[in-house]
């Protein structure tokens, strides 16, 4: 038996288990929320009709599905409360990045250029923050921001503000638990696209006659912009969805979708709305991830 017979099967196995978990764990899950967002919210348990029964045949399945309609996401687009919290949300998301992108990347450009035994230490202090629980870390944004918490304590005892200032229940708590949360995942993808330059190109342009700076925003960093959309999604798509962080620092006077879901699921206990501002948010961050793969494609395909 050949070498290429007894190791194709293992191959083929290895290579349709990533769409079996997707399937299991993305496209199954979704099916059920689409099909409670076409749903009717019902004082029932589940809250919501009609619920499909197997056991009842294949007649009632077929009128259950007659029920299904559009009405929430007709609800979604009328409603301005779900307007304002997915464009707060984007907003939020959109700002952030940029923000985690001005800080992150010169810590990243940073690590790659420091010596190597040196690269391995920077990343465990980058890599530090998460071996604490989430929700801790945030829970000591608290403490710090708070009334008599240790950032005005400092203030006042530099004497740059005469009174506490208020930075709970304000976006820029929000916009700083953010940046703290997220910044390790900027800085990774950033660092292991600048660590893999060759400095001759740098050489190269230092010889050709380019200044420092011209030579970065020339060879640098169109060279890094890999790393840039990568950790630019990894970023964007976790904050749109955000709901601790803006919970627990920021104000209640205008919600993320996040919170707009929570509130839906239990405390409206209004299922399908909930259900249907799911799907929607879904959709809205399909477009980005399609435009990086096709990016990654054009890269890989020039590369080759």
């Amino acid at each position: 038996m050949s070498t290429r017979r007894i190791f194709a099967r293992p191959a083929r196995l290895a290579a349709i288990a990533p769409y079996l978990w997707m399937v299991l764990f993305f496209l199954v899950p979704f099916g059920f929320v689409l099909k409670i967002s076409l749903s009717q919210t019902a004082i029932a348990q589940p809250p919501y009709t009609p619920v499909f029964d197997v056991s009842e045949g294949l007649a009632a399945i077929k009128a259950a599905l007659a029920e299904l309609s559009l009405d929430n996401f007709r609800l979604l687009v009328s409603d301005q409360l779900y307007i304002l919290s997915y464009l707060r949300s984007l907003t939020v998301a959109v700002a952030s990045t940029a923000m985690l992108l001005a800080i992150g990347y010169p810590i990243a450009y940073g690590m790659a250029r420091l010596p190597l035994k040196w690269q391995g230490v920077a990343m465990m202090l980058v890599i530090v923050p998460f071996w604490t629980s989430f929700l801790i870390r945030i829970y000591a944004w608290i403490n710090i921001l708070q009334h008599d918490g240790l950032l005005n304590k400092i203030l006042l005892v530099l004497h740059l503000v005469a009174v506490p200032v208020v930075w709970l229940s304000t976006d820029s708590a929000m916009y700083l638990g953010m940046v703290y949360s997220y910044l390790p995942f900027m800085i990774l993808p950033l660092y292991a696209t600048l660590a893999k330059m060759d400095p001759a190109l740098l050489e190269a342009a230092n010889d050709l006659g380019a200044a420092p700076l011209q030579a970065f925003w020339l060879v640098t960093f169109p060279l890094s912009l890999p790393g840039v959309a990568a950790g630019a999604l990894l970023c964007f798509i976790p904050i749109v969805g955000e709901f601790v962080i803006p919970d627990l620092l920021a104000g209640s006077n205008s919600l993320m979708i996040g919170q707009t879901l929570w509130l839906e699921f239990f405390t409206n206990k209004d299922w399908p709305v909930a259900s249907a501002a799911a799907v929607a948010l879904l959709v809205l961050l399909v477009p980005p991830l399609l435009l990086y793969d096709r990016l990654q494609r054009r890269q890989l395909e020039s590369a080759g």
